[in-house]
Order: structure tokens, then C-alpha cells, then sequence
């Protein structure tokens, strides 16, 4: 591996004081907000806080956290830092700066650090004084320092060359806008691949990165993070500070698009020798982290290849002697997020139980498994210090909140900590969440949330929504989300239905695993179910004002339900459902296999292409397409789907709501031409849900 120098460092380093009252006037912070009569509307949403990343001192006694406020009228939305006691208290603003900072880190326990821009910038917390220790033209993604301090590992980009025989087409032509592809995997999620992230090193003296010396310790076309969720959790320092550990998919094209098996990757700062340690295993291997020894390493490991949603296994190795164990072998449930006791001799990790995200410890010895957090809640990730445990943690009723835990607890509920959106949520009447087991069509209990309207009154009627989960193969859990906000259409005045129907994590691998290859099965059935349900049991509920919504596998929901919807028994009319929303949802099966950019996805939930009618799984699998049952569809249905959604492309909501006007079904298409999978626009989530309560308060309400 050759020493390459990509990027040039500043001659002299800057140093940059607090900001001045003019830039602080630019800079889009929190809001003074009155909420009226106590109702959670999108735009009150909107005024809260995120809590987007953190980071605990060396000592433990401080957290530097992340929050992202947005202003509306401008459509943007800027990221500060604060720091506060890790015990709670009153927090400090330390960056007041129109750009946003993230990838936020310690120094020392005096010295923080954190990308701006193309920059990285190290501040003394005394001073706020700024020192910029690294620059990059192509930017930063994120970076980790070395335990001994002398050197960083960061992420970047470097561009896609084109092949020669190509590029030459290209000559003289510097205005044109077309692209040539030979291979797969040219678009990914919502991304043209133009530029993959790869990690490198940078040695440091002085505080200042040696930007001359830096080393690419992935040099190839691969990806590392892979995307598009990875970050800086995808590679890890060994405690000596002469390893990274890291994640790779050493594939490219149409091999990347079929396949999930990536492997971890040792790399020796000190030979540049790289090993691959999970080889055999072929299935995603991600985010591995070594022991405080730095004896042993764990990581994240799934079995099958093409299967992205098999279990996570915790997988611990011996770096002496090679032996891997799997922690989990005999649990059902996968895990994220692991870290190491101080002893070594527990690992914590989340994990998806039963409806929620708990931290649970996995003993390596005696390999006794314990929950350490229980509760309404999701923990949504953790960090350590010691035994100590800050948590972001959420639930339905509040956004992401730092939560204080301890590795010896036992179902612990834990202590809040932060406090930035309390002034806003004591002026809300959210609506209580009550969670229900309710029999399914073959005898099993599926764990079903109902969310009441926020005016409940048990004298009353109200209408009720039935949540439909996207995936497939996702848990309905204590979630937070600026688009599916069950507090947000609580505050509309609806009940929420939300199933944990077939397919969902968190009740063990056979109801997980029922959902693949049979989309129009009993995870449909279990949709019907939940809402006869409380139909039948609660008379606050008003029967013949019951819609669905859904996005992605929730699109699907949507359009397939859209297609059984009638000689329902105890419904007027045979209707169950009184008005449909599906965002981007798949309604084609045959145009959305050869259109997705994952062909390993379809492959495996599909069973394969559909010109391969002599497979039965391909025959039974392609028959429940949503769009061969449109000759039924009887109910009004807004459709919504964005144009840089490339896992479920445009084409497919176009599709589905001409079908619904050709068929003279009252109708409305919401089409946003620069939103992805999600919409992450302040303004046009705004559209989103006033539209989406529009619709449904015209056919539920009217």
C-alpha cells in the first residue's frame, strides 16, 4: 500500500475565535415556540431540536452533543454543538456558526474536535478557541483519532474514473449530461455513483494532520464505509493504536448489486499488510470494534449472502489463535451497536426485543445474556465510559433524548439527561400509546401499538389509521420520525393501528422470516386482522372510518389491501378501509425487479427474475403483484412518490395512480422532483403532512 499524498494542507493553520454577532444573526438556532390547545402539528415538529450525534469525555464527566434546528421560511436547517454534564445540567452552545458541524470527538478532556466544511477543526472548551487540524478539498465525512493521539483515520471520496475505451466518447464535450454505463450499480438509494467513500490516514504532530503523508488504506474502487448508511462505525483503532479494523464489500458493479457479503478487514498501519479475519461468512460483516486488551475483536456478523435482513450475530474472535464464537447462537434476536465492558468480559449491544430497542449484556464466559433497559422506549444507540452508558434513546411521544444507564442495571428505565426540547413537548397533550397482543389468523399473538387522538374522550367516536411498516423487514417499535409521526396524526385526531405484522424483527427468526417470497400472505392477513380487531373491541373507534397508509413495503401494503378491499363482512359497503395513502410502494413486480439498483434484495424476497416461470416461489411471488388487482380497487387512494428514490423509482407511483384515474377512483398524486426514499426538505415535509391529513380528513372526517 503506497503513501499517496491526495490532499494539500493549509501552508499555515488558521486560527478562528468565537463567532461574531453579525454571523451569529445567519445562524439558524433553536425558536421560541407557543403551541396552541396542546395539538402536535407538523410545523410544531419541526421546531424541535435533533439530537444527531454525541460524544462522552475521556474522563466521563461531560458529553458533546449535536443538534439540528431549521428555520422554515428558508428551507434550511443548520447543526451546533453543545456540551453539558454527563449527569445532566445546564448545557453550553460551543459552535455559533451558519455551517454546520458533525463527526463530533474528543481530544483530550480539555479538547474537542468536529468537521466544518472541508475542514477539521480542534476547540479548547475553555476558550472556544479554534485550531484548524486538517483540510480537504473533496471534504470529510467523519474521522476517529488514535488512542495514543498521534495520528486520524477520516473519511472522504475519490471520484469513478471512467474506463478509457468511454471517456474518449467524452473528448470536447464538457457540457453534456449524458451518461454511459456497462455494468450494474451505477445509481445507488438515491445517489448516482459519481464517488465512493473510502477511509484514510493521516498522521498527526503537533495537533495539525500531515496531510503529505496521508495513506489510503483501502486504494482500490471498493467502498469503506459501505453506503448508504455506513459511518465512522464501520472502522475502529485497536487499542495499541497499529491496527484499523474495518468494513469492506470488495466488489464492485454487477457482483456489489447481487450480493450482501462483506468482511472485515485488519489493516497494519506499521507494513501496510491487510487480512481479512471473517472469511468464510457470507453475509454482511459490519462495524467491528477490539477489546480493551485489544486481545479480541467483535463485530457484527449475518450468515447468508443476498439475505439483509438475516440476524445479527455478535461474533467475537481471538486475534491470536483465529477462534470466532457467535454470542448468539442460541438467541433469537439480532444485535447492533456493540461495545466492550472494561473488563472485557461483557459486551453490550441493542437490540430489537419484543417492540422496542433495549440494551442487553452478553457475557463472554458463562455467555448469560441480561437486559439491562426496558421500557416505552427505543434506545437507539449508546456509548460507554467504564460501566457508565449515555443513550440516545426515543419513544412515540418524544424525539431522540440523551438517557443515563449503567452495564449492571437490570431492565432499567434509565435517567434523562438533556432537556433542549422540554419547553416545547410540556406545552403538548401527546396521545397515550398502549400496546395490545391480539390472535392472528393461525393462533399466534402479534404485538399491535394503538396510539389514541390527542382530545381523547371515551364518549366520543374518532376515526383510526392503519399504519402499514415499510422494509419489509422492519420493527413497528417506540419510534420517532419527522414523516411517519403517530404523535402528528394523533394531534390530527385519529387512532393509529400499528401492527408488528409478519416480517417484523424483534419475535425471533420464524415470524421474521414467514414474509419472504410471500408478500401477499400472512403479513397481509395480519394487517386485516389488527384492524378487525379494534373495530370489533373499541367502540371509540368508528368502523366506517378507517384508512391505510404506508411507505415502501407499506406502499406495497397499500396498493395489495387497495386490491382485497371489498365483500369484507361487517363493513358497509364490504369495505374495510374508507381511503388509501401509499408512498412509494412498489406496484409493479416485474417493472420494479429490473428497476431497483439491490438486485440481491428482490432476488431473495422475490425468489428471483420473473421471466423464470418454471420456479414455483417465482410463479407465487410475482402472482401477488398489486398492480394485477387493480380491475378491484373501489376506494379513493393518494399516491406520493419522489424522483431520486432509486430502490422504488418514480415510475411505479405514476403507474399506480394513472391506474386509479383510468379507473374513475378518486384520486391524488403528490410528486416531488428532489426528494429521495424520504422527504428531508423542511418545506416539502410540511407538504407531506398537510396533504396527508388533507386526504384523509376529506374521506374520514367529511
Amino acid at each position: 500500500m503506497k503513501n499517496i499524498s491526495l490532499f494539500a494542507m493549509a501552508a499555515v493553520a488558521l486560527l478562528f475565535g468565537a463567532c461574531s454577532n453579525n454571523a451569529e444573526k445567519d445562524v439558524i438556532g433553536k425558536q421560541e415556540v407557543t403551541v396552541e390547545n396542546g395539538r402536535f402539528t407538523p410545523e410544531v415538529m419541526w421546531k424541535l431540536g435533533v439530537l444527531t450525534e454525541y460524544a462522552v469525555s475521556p474522563d466521563g464527566s461531560q458529553v458533546l452533543y449535536a443538534v439540528r434546528y431549521t428555520d422554515m421560511e428558508q428551507n434550511k436547517n443548520n447543526i451546533d454543538l453543545y456540551l453539558m454534564p454527563t449527569v445532566g445540567g445546564e448545557a453550553q452552545r460551543m459552535t455559533v456558526t451558519p455551517e454546520s458541524e458533525f463527526s463530533p470527538t474528543w481530544v483530550d478532556d480539555q479538547t474537542i474536535a468536529f468537521c466544518r466544511g472541508s475542514q477539521i477543526i480542534s476547540m479548547k472548551v475553555s476558550s472556544k478557541r479554534e485550531t484548524v487540524m486538517a483540510e480537504c478539498e473533496r471534504g470529510f465525512e467523519g474521522f476517529k483519532l488514535a488512542p495514543d493521539g498521534n495520528s486520524m483515520v477520516y473519511i472522504s471520496t475519490i471520484p469513478v474514473e471512467r474506463p478509457e475505451h468511454l471517456n474518449k466518447l467524452y473528448a470536447g464535450l464538457d457540457k453534456t449530461t449524458g451518461r454511459i454505463n456497462e455494468d450494474l450499480m451505477y445509481r445507488h438509494w438515491d445517489n448516482w455513483v459519481d464517488e465512493i467513500p473510502q477511509i484514510f490516514y493521516a498522521p498527526l504532530e503537533n495537533g495539525r494532520a500531515k496531510m503529505d503523508k496521508v495513506v489510503n488504506i483501502i486504494d482500490s474502487t471498493f467502498e469503506c464505509p459501505m453506503r448508504p448508511w455506513g459511518g465512522t462505525e464501520q472502522y475502529n483503532y485497536s487499542p495499541d493504536s497499529k491496527l484499523i479494523a474495518y468494513t469492506c464489500r470488495k466488489k464492485t458493479g454487477y457482483d456489489y448489486a447481487h450480493s450482501t457479503n462483506s468482511d472485515i478487514f485488519i489493516y497494519n498501519l506499521e507494513t501496510g499488510e491487510t487480512r481479512n479475519i471473517s472469511e468464510g461468512i457470507m453475509g454482511y460483516d459490519q462495524n467491528p470494534v477490539f477489546s480493551h486488551d485489544g486481545k479480541m475483536i467483535a463485530w457484527e456478523s449475518m450468515e447468508r449472502d443476498g439475505y439483509e435482513s438475516d440476524k445479527l450475530r455478535l461474533m467475537v474472535m481471538d486475534l491470536e489463535s483465529g477462534n470466532r464464537t457467535d454470542l448468539t447462537e442460541d438467541f433469537d434476536y439480532g444485535v447492533s451497536g456493540i461495545s466492550w465492558s472494561s473488563d472485557d468480559k461483557e459486551l453490550a449491544a441493542v437490540v430489537m426485543y419484543r417492540g422496542t430497542l433495549e440494551i442487553f449484556a452478553f457475557n463472554r464466559e458463562t455467555k448469560v445474556i441480561r437486559q439491562v433497559s426496558a421500557g416505552m422506549h427505543d434506545v437507539n444507540g449508546f456509548q460507554m465510559n467504564g460501566d457508565k452508558i449515555i443513550a440516545t434513546q426515543v419513544s412515540m411521544q418524544y424525539p431522540a433524548t440523551l438517557y443515563a444507564y449503567n452495564l449492571i442495571d437490570e431492565k432499567s428505565e434509565g435517567t434523562k439527561v438533556s432537556t433542549f426540547n422540554d419547553d416545547i413537548l410540556s406545552q403538548v397533550r401527546m396521545g397515550k400509546t398502549e400496546p395490545y397482543w391480539i390472535k392472528t389468523v393461525d393462533g399466534k399473538e402479534m404485538l399491535t401499538w394503538l396510539i389514541y387522538p390527542y382530545d381523547y374522550d371515551s364518549t366520543k367516536t374518532y376515526p383510526a389509521l392503519l399504519f402499514c411498516e415499510g422494509g419489509p423487514q422492519n420493527i413497528v417499535s417506540q419510534f420517532w420520525s419527522t414523516r411517519w409521526n403517530f404523535e402528528v396524526m394523533s394531534g390530527a385526531g385519529y387512532f393509529v393501528i400499528a401492527p408488528n405484522r409478519r416480517g417484523c424483527p424483534g419475535f425471533g427468526m420464524e415470524w421474521l422470516e414467514e414474509i419472504s417470497g410471500d408478500y401477499g400472505g400472512l403479513c397481509m392477513k395480519d394487517y386485516m386482522s389488527a384492524t378487525d380487531y379494534f373495530a370489533d373491541n373499541f367502540k371509540q373507534i368508528d368502523r366506517e372510518r378507517i384508512g391505510a397508509c404506508g411507505a415502501s413495503f407499506g406502499g406495497y401494503s397499500i396498493y395489495w389491501l387497495a386490491g382485497h378491499n371489498y365483500d369484507v363482512k361487517g363493513y358497509d359497503e364490504g369495505r374495510r378501509f374508507k381511503a388509501f395513502l401509499a408512498h412509494n410502494g412498489m406496484f409493479n413486480f416485474e417493472q420494479q425487479y429490473l428497476e431497483t439498483e439491490e438486485m440481491w434484495f428482490d432476488n431473495w424476497d422475490l425468489g428471483g427474475p420473473y421471466w423464470d416461470w418454471n420456479n414455483p416461489q417465482i410463479k407465487k411471488s410475482y402472482a401477488n403483484s398489486p398492480h394485477l388487482f387493480v380491475d378491484k380497487w373501489n376506494t379513493p387512494i393518494c399516491v406520493i412518490h419522489s424522483e431520486f428514490d432509486f430502490r422504488i423509482v418514480a415510475s411505479e407511483g405514476m403507474a399506480a395512480y394513472n391506474a386509479a384515474q383510468m379507473r374513475h377512483i378518486p384520486s391524488r398524486y403528490l410528486y416531488f422532483p428532489d426528494e429521495t426514499h424520504w422527504v428531508m426538505k423542511p418545506q416539502n415535509s410540511i407538504l407531506w403532512h398537510r396533504n396527508f391529513i388533507d386526504w384523509f380528513d376529506t374521506y374520514l372526517k367529511k
